[in-house]
């Protein structure tokens, strides 16, 4: 049956990262300013350029260069190891300012090349009983055929850039204020 082969080739990833940075100033950064990643996590972003749109705006188009590959991470600007410079060309598709809620939706480049369809959501909560957060990462894909890996690496991707942008919004010299009080 056809659709039971379409569900193999369907996933989901999920991973929590727990940072130290306020809930709104973690999604502030990646929903309204996303192009100060790449001063956040230089090893992982290299460029994040507005295609399309407003930043931090449902159906603005953002173009981002990336490393992805296997990185060191004993350092903060993640040397290089063994990966390649990629591109991928996403979307806005919701955005929660109440709720630290972001998705992006590929719709070109790299990641085109294996998957049919994937998206990024991004969910930022304050950590109960303490100080920090918890970042949410979920990843929903369809592969185009049953050759590829399910997008684990790309998951490890997201982790480790998380702890960049915490470590980045940890440092006095940043002020990054979130467009709602929280």
């Amino acid at each position: 049956m056809a659709k039971t082969e379409a569900s193999s080739l369907v996933g989901k990833l999920e991973a929590l990262v727990e940072i130290k940075s306020s809930a709104g100033k973690f999604h502030h950064m990646v929903s309204g300013k996303p192009h100060h990643i790449t001063k956040a996590a230089p090893g992982h972003i290299q460029g994040c350029e507005l295609h399309e749109g407003e930043w931090g705006k449902v159906g603005t188009v953002v173009i981002w260069n990336y490393f992805h590959g296997k990185i060191e991470s004993n350092d903060i600007t993640n040397s290089r190891i063994d990966g390649e410079a990629k591109v991928a060309k996403e979307r806005i598709e919701a955005l929660e300012p109440e709720k630290n809620l972001i998705t992006f939706r590929v719709l070109e480049g790299d990641m085109t090349k294996e998957y049919k369809s994937i998206t990024f959501t991004i969910q930022v909560t304050p950590k109960q009983g303490g100080p920090g957060s918890i970042v949410h990462w979920l990843l929903e894909y369809e592969k185009i055929s049953e050759e590829v890996a399910h997008p684990e690496t790309l998951l490890q991707f997201c982790v480790e850039m998380s702890k960049g942008i915490d470590e980045y919004l940890l440092t006095e010299e940043v002020e990054i204020a979130p467009s709602v009080a929280f």
